[in-house]
């Protein structure tokens, strides 16, 4: 068994909740800007004691209209500022939060307002509340719903105005760190929703350790930082908290195809993404060299910046490499670093590996991305590598206070205070993951360094074993395939078959790009079967399969006709794969493989 922990570098105090932060901020810093909120092509920004304002008119409206201390309220809204609005104005009436996926189905928000009891609903759209409306019926504690596209936030404040103000601050200050916050109900890869319970204190915790952790991103001069993903997914979640707290600018992309132009509006000093993000900036970014005829210079600056990168961690690039580097800045690099804004010093990835190539290409163009790990039990970070501290295709180490240990059958566990305190109303399922001294099973495979850096090698539950008795984490070989610019989505399986095969999918645009430069039809229902595109794919297999053994490399690969998104349920919001889901789709596909 090895283990290692970091020295705690924040103490959570004795009393006090997350609200503290906003009523400190318009205190003290009234006239500091606080959210930058898009409206139409213009942003508006919003000040410290601004917000204080209307968090406390929303929260007087929550509280007026029947909402208690206890109460779960839940968000079904996009990232938005409304969402951070709302969540703040929930926790100051002394209520807890519950984060509803926009794309959620009828089922799916029926399935989680039902489990934790929902006292009162607030969502985006009118096609959110038909949803709502359908299923009403199954969701007998549900006694208040709010429209945002029906005035809901404005219909809250103006009733809020006569809330006694002395009231409120009762409920405000009411909860502890011990208190509830929020359930965050999981994304549902390995198994059904569970409702993570989140305290005051959990939230505390992991940005107070966050905040120490990456002070070069929090306590830079104008700091600023646009969120992309959903506040429904917990790492956002934690990037919101700490941003309140820390005094960076806060801004809201609410829908993910402005993102290009938020970005070069927004100018963000450091961004969180997923790794698919990441990923798809630069193959938009490739597609854009393709259609202007630079496609080769691209992938040869792509290249060279992989390159630089893996020479500074052998110790100094050569001289031909730094000019030619130095070549590709002025032609290639710069721009990139643009497409982010141009004020960019830094990315954030989690909640899947971000691979070792996208993390040297992103050093090598001069926009490192700290790779960091957590679940939504953990109140997301557990481990991050820090601009000082910077091990790529490692997730980091532990953020003080935390301990992870790896058990004698490679799994990852851990200790600290962002551990959830148990699923809501599943002791069974609590008992499953958290031992009574406090430790978290996290069901995924790693191991330490002598540095104490951790390397996440897969899941247990998605470990393949062939018949002839190999184990293969298929995470490394999906993440190389996936690197191609033709391939949008990958799954290799083989479990309790004699070799390992792949799914493909492709990137629907560059395909079409690829097939009309060389007078075939664009449409991926007439290139599945394409020699061609088979031999480009093939070469991305192969070159995945230099990182593997013979015994776990991938023997066959089938290019599917159709992408798999989140709205057909095949992916989760943060655009992870469901692979029980996808293999129980595509299971005669899989058949047909093995039976070639």
């Amino acid at each position: 068994m090895r283990e290692f922990g970091s020295p705690a570098t924040y103490a959570v105090p004795a009393s006090g909740n997350l609200t503290d932060d906003v009523v400190r901020n318009g205190t003290d810093h009234p006239g500091a800007v606080a959210f930058s909120v898009r409206r139409a092509d213009s942003w508006r920004d919003v000040t410290a004691a601004e917000f204080l304002a209307e968090v406390r008119e929303v929260a007087g409206g929550l509280a007026g209209s029947g909402v208690e201390p206890g109460d779960r309220v839940a968000l079904l809204a996009s990232t938005r500022y409304e969402w951070t609005l709302l969540d703040y104005a929930i926790w100051f009436a002394g209520g807890v939060t519950v984060p509803v996926y926009a794309t959620s189905t009828p089922g799916q928000t029926a399935e989680i307002l039902a489990d934790c009891g929902a006292t009162a609903l607030v969502v985006e759209t009118e096609e959110q509340l038909g949803r709502v409306r359908s299923v009403q019926h199954r969701l007998e504690a549900l006694e208040q719903v709010w429209c945002l596209e029906h005035g809901g936030v404005a219909e809250l404040a103006e009733a809020g105005r006569a809330y006694p103000a002395d009231d409120l601050e009762q409920l405000r200050t009411a909860a502890g760190p011990q208190s509830l916050a929020t359930v965050v109900y999981t994304s549902g890869t390995t198994g059904p929703p569970r409702g993570c319970e989140l305290t005051h204190g959990n939230f505390m915790f992991e940005v107070g350790a966050a905040l120490e952790e990456l002070d070069d991103l929090f306590d830079a001069d104008d700091a600023a930082t646009l969120l992309v993903l959903p506040l429904a997914h917990v790492f956002a979640r934690v990037v919101q908290v700490g941003a309140v707290r820390a005094r960076v600018r806060l801004g809201h992309c609410t829908d993910v195809r402005r993102l290009g132009t938020d970005l070069r509006q927004f100018r963000p000093t450091f961004v969180l993404a997923v790794p698919r993000v990441f990923e798809q900036v630069l193959k938009t970014a490739g597609k854009r060299a393709a259609a202007d005829g630079r496609r080769p210079r691209f992938d040869r600056a792509a290249e060279s910046a992989i390159a630089y990168s893996r020479a500074l961690d052998a110790g100094r690039p050569g001289a031909l490499m730094r000019v030619r580097h130095a070549v590709y800045e002025r032609l290639v690099y710069a721009g990139l670093r643009e497409v982010w804004g141009g004020r960019c010093a830094y990315g954030v990835s989690g909640g899947a590996p971000l691979g070792d190539r996208l993390g040297h290409l992103y050093r090598g163009i001069g926009l490192p991305v700290l790779e960091g790990y957590g679940l939504t039990e953990t109140t997301a970070a557990v481990t991050v590598n820090r601009p000082d501290a910077l091990k790529l295709g490692t997730v980091g180490r532990p953020i003080g206070g935390t301990t992870v240990r790896v058990a004698d059958d490679g799994e990852l566990t851990v200790s600290g205070g962002q551990v959830t305190r148990g699923y809501w109303g599943d002791p069974s399922s609590t008992a499953e993951v958290l031992a009574e001294d406090g430790w978290l099973r996290t069901g995924d495979l790693g191991e330490i360094d002598d540095e104490g850096f951790v390397r996440v090698t897969g899941r247990k539950t998605e470990i393949l074993v062939t018949t002839g008795g190999k184990n293969v984490a298929p995470g490394l070989l999906e993440e190389r395939i996936r690197a191609h610019p033709l391939v949008s989505q990958c799954m290799v399986v083989g479990d309790g078959r004699p070799f390992l095969a792949a799914l493909v999918t492709v990137d629907e645009e560059v395909a079409a790009q690829w097939a009309t430069a060389r007078g075939k039809r664009p449409a991926v229902a007439a290139l599945v079967h394409d020699r061609d595109l088979e031999q480009e794919i093939q070469t991305a297999v192969d070159d995945a399969n230099k990182a593997v053994s013979q015994a776990e490399s991938v023997r066959r690969f089938v290019v599917l006709p159709v992408d798999w998104t989140e709205e057909d349920g095949l992916l989760t919001p943060s655009l992870k794969v469901k692979r029980n889901v996808v293999m129980s789709e595509f299971r005669h596909v899989v058949d047909d493989l093995y039976a070639r």
